[in-house]
């Protein structure tokens, strides 16, 4: 009985085997899921990319409603990636989406436009192109005037006939790069084209201040009292068409200081009617006492007809190629009779000289203003005078001893002359110098050459006067227009 048992008890063992270990029911198979990775972190896993991907859009609805579009997706570095496991634990999209949202914001699809500039690339995001395009047409009509810009754009600028201007061509000098990307919704996206060309115009500086008009306050008073450019006073006020418009007692005036990313180049054909000094001739009479001045022939200013082609960067000129220059009316030198006939190392304090030729332009004021190379806001103590190409001469303004000349980076070469009244005159960027240290000069005796040596864009005289003693040392640095009138 025993040995029976035994044998029934092994077969059943045998058949429980047989049936556990051969049968044809399948084994448990693996289930597929996603990993969630930001930036190589591991975020979990969810059941569906697909439906993750929809639950960030489902809740980014404030986020289209702000920007108006009609997907948010997922943040840059954010990963799904498909994996096969035994283990079926999974996290809810919910669980998901609130450890991104902790970490990185989510994104829009967009165009990035990157502006290259040598201190540092500015990039700019946008929804659309259009915004981009119409900001910088906005940009450059600041500059050129809107009227001015439409003309050349539409090819109806008018022909020039005696004088006036007209723009031959308009550019950025930049590289611009666009391409299409994921904009975080924490960056700052431009939806228009007018706060866009204002940030391209006055960069992140949102300071704004106004000027109530005085009586006798002019474009170029404000703006050097506000310390801006008049550039900066135009642009900040397209109201008001240029330098010589006419303002009225309590206008309003903007006054905010520019900060462009981009560089607006736009080169012109001018042509204006130039008033040209008369110059003072000095005669010496022996019978006559030091001081004791006569003029026997009054002066009578000339006129000039002048065409140039100018280039100018954001409003700041930066070279003059004259063409022409005709002379419309010629300038009646004065005459003086100056007691002594010899050369006063003394300069007179009521007759000081232009100390270029005719047909001379200011391209620069005694002014604040954006330095054309440096790109820095600084106050411009002295003119900058346009009266030629490179060999055009420079006078002595008046009498005087040669204080010193030199050459440098800045400055390039250079004279300083001691007018022996309380007063030195400074002339730069000379392409030769024809006087020496301690030289005594006449007025109006050549003392060298424009140039644009040193740190200049274009040929010019770079001219300064200091009072009460020389540049640098004890002097003070004034507008060479209070002695020249």
């Amino acid at each position: 009985m025993k040995k029976l048992t035994a044998f029934i008890s092994l077969l059943l063992i045998v058949c429980a085997v047989f049936f556990l270990g051969f049968s044809d029911k399948p084994s448990i198979s693996p289930d597929t899921y996603y990993k969630v990775y930001l930036e190589d972190k591991e975020l979990g896993t969810v059941k569906s990319k697909k439906e993750l991907e929809e639950y960030i859009d489902k809740q980014g609805e404030n986020i289209k409603e702000r920007l108006g579009v009609n997907k948010v997706y997922s943040p840059n570095g954010l990963e799904i990636k498909k994996i096969t496991t035994y283990d079926n634990k999974v996290d809810s999209n919910e669980e998901i989406y609130k450890k991104i949202k902790k970490l990185k914001p989510f994104t829009v699809k967009g165009y990035q436009f990157t502006i290259k500039q040598s201190e540092g690339n500015v990039k700019i995001y946008v929804l659309n192109k259009k915004i981009f395009k119409e900001a910088v047409e906005k940009t450059i009509a600041a500059f050129a005037g809107t009227e001015n810009y439409n003309n050349y754009k539409n090819n109806t600028q008018k022909e020039i006939e005696t004088t006036g201007t007209k723009i031959e061509n308009v550019y950025l000098s930049n590289d611009i790069t666009v391409k299409n990307v994921y904009i975080p919704v924490t960056e700052t996206i431009y939806e228009d084209a007018d706060s866009l060309s204002r940030f391209l115009l006055f960069g992140n500086n949102k300071q704004k201040t106004y000027y109530t008009v005085q009586p006798g306050d002019t474009v170029e008073k404000i703006a050097f009292n506000n310390q801006v450019t008049i550039e900066e006073l135009l642009v900040s006020n397209p109201e008001i068409s240029s330098e010589k418009a006419l303002l009225y007692q309590g206008q309003q005036i903007t006054i905010s200081y520019l900060d462009t990313k981009v560089n607006v180049v736009i080169e012109t054909y001018q042509v204006n009617d130039v008033e040209s000094a008369f110059r003072v001739e000095e005669k010496y009479d022996a019978n006559r006492l030091v001081g004791d001045d006569l003029i026997t022939q009054k002066g009578e200013n000339g006129l000039e007809r002048v065409t140039q082609k100018v280039k100018s960067e954001n409003g700041v000129i930066t070279y003059i190629d004259q063409i022409s220059k005709e002379e419309l009316k010629p300038t009646i030198n004065q005459i003086v009779v100056k007691g002594q006939k010899i050369i006063p190392s003394v300069g007179t304090l009521t007759n000081w000289a232009w100390p270029t030729a005719s047909g001379y332009r200011i391209t620069s004021n005694y002014a604040y203003r954006i330095h054309p190379i440096k790109k820095t806001r600084q106050l411009h103590a002295a003119l900058d005078i346009y009266a030629g190409p490179t060999g055009s001469p420079i006078y002595s303004s008046n009498n005087g001893v040669v204080y010193s000349t030199k050459c440098d980076s800045s400055y390039g070469i250079c004279v300083i002359i001691n007018h022996n009244n309380g007063y030195y005159t400074l002339y730069a960027h000379m392409s030769r110098r024809l006087v020496s240290t301690g030289q005594v000069v006449a007025k109006g005796q050549r003392i060298g050459d424009i140039g644009m040596t040193g740190s200049a864009t274009g040929p010019h005289l770079h001219y300064e006067m200091w009072k009460g003693g020389p540049p640098w040392k004890g002097g003070v640095n004034i507008n060479p227009h209070i002695m020249h009138g």
